[in-house]
C-alpha cells in the first residue's frame, strides 16, 4: 500500500476506534454507576425482565474487558467481531424507535456507529496505529 493512503488510512481507522471506545465506555460505565438504568434498558429493549444489579456489574466487567482490548487493538478478529455484533444487535434492536423517528432522533446515532464498526472489523489488518503488534494479535 503506497505511504500516501496508509498514513491517512492507519489515522482514520484511530479515529474511529477512539469513537467508537468512548460510547461503548459510557454505556460500560452506566452498568456500574446506574445499574437501574441497565436494567430498563435490558427490559425494554431485549425483554430481560430479571437483571439486576450484581448481574449488571458481571456483564459491565466483562464488556470492560472486551472494550479495554478492542481498544488497545488486541485480537481484532474476535474484538471488533464482537463490539460489531453488540452495537448491531442494540441497534437493532431498537427499531421501534425509528418507526417513531421524530420522536427519538438519537437513536439514528447508532447507525454510522454501527457502520464505524462495520468498517473497522473489514479493514481491522490496516488498523495498526496505536494498537497492539499483529504478533501477539495471532496468538
Amino acid at each position: 500500500m503506497p505511504d500516501t493512503l496508509s498514513k491517512p488510512l492507519s489515522r482514520s481507522l484511530l479515529m474511529l476506534r477512539l469513537g467508537v471506545f468512548v460510547v461503548m465506555f459510557m454505556w460500560t460505565l452506566d452498568k456500574f454507576v446506574n445499574p437501574e438504568h441497565t436494567g430498563k434498558i435490558f427490559s425494554a429493549f431485549y425483554g430481560v425482565d430479571w437483571l439486576n444489579q450484581h448481574l449488571s456489574a458481571v456483564i459491565g466487567v466483562f464488556e470492560l474487558l472486551l472494550i479495554l482490548a478492542f481498544v488497545a487493538g488486541l485480537w481484532r478478529r474476535w474484538t471488533y467481531g464482537s463490539v460489531l455484533i453488540i452495537h448491531a444487535a442494540s441497534t437493532f434492536m431498537s427499531y421501534k424507535q425509528y418507526m417513531a423517528a421524530f420522536d427519538n432522533l438519537l437513536f439514528f446515532a447508532a447507525w454510522p456507529m454501527l457502520a464505524a464498526c462495520l468498517a473497522l472489523y473489514w479493514l481491522r489488518d490496516w488498523d495498526t496505529l496505536l494498537a497492539v503488534p499483529s504478533r501477539i494479535n495471532h496468538l
